[in-house]
């Protein structure tokens, strides 16, 4: 008999991806005094780091990791993660279909449930708009000497964003999201 249909916790429908962030930047337009030339550096070193983020639209609440790849092991030690900030509630995560998310060896919290999106369909996906304004607010026209300066920057621009729930609302609150369950 499954443990969770005794379970009295309330359910939440949260939506994860992870974005890939690194230093090949691309300059962006940007605005500068008519008399003035605005300067944007461009700079193509391989070097990445990865933000693995879940948005509750509902509450406007956001969590985040910046992890070094992108794999089973560490989507693991991110969904336990959400599970623990997450405790009270049965949480469903829309997510996907990322070969670490399918994967044999991921390791689903007990609280935790994944409801995959259809193939090819980034637009469903909430937290695509999270990494549209880390690129433009936080990131553009920037060149970063290393990846602790760019892992500095990024995690500026995720706790602005997490630390806002109106402006986390207004950018995930998808109509599909809003289940009552």
């Amino acid at each position: 008999m499954d443990s969770n249909i005794t379970d009295s916790r309330k359910v939440l429908i949260l939506a994860e991806d992870e974005g890939r962030f690194g230093r090949i930047s691309e300059p962006r337009s940007c605005w500068a005094p008519a008399s003035e030339r605005p300067i944007a550096p461009k700079q193509i070193i391989r070097e990445y780091v990865y933000a693995y983020s879940a948005v509750c639209p509902s509450l406007g609440k956001m969590t985040s990791l910046i992890l070094p790849k992108a794999d089973s092991e560490m989507m693991s030690l991110f969904l336990q993660h959400v599970s623990e900030e997450f405790k009270d509630y049965i949480v469903i995560i829309v997510m996907d279909k990322a070969g670490w998310h399918t994967s044999k060896r991921l390791m689903l919290p007990p609280n935790v449930k994944i409801l995959p999106l259809p193939p090819y369909s980034p637009e469903l996906n909430p937290v695509e708009h999270i990494w549209d304004e880390l690129r433009e607010k936080s990131l553009s026209n920037k060149a970063f000497d290393n990846l602790d300066e760019l892992e500095n920057a990024l995690c500026k621009g995720l706790m602005k964003i997490t630390n806002n729930h109106e402006k986390v609302k207004s950018m995930t609150n998808f109509d599909y999201m809003n289940l009552i369950l």
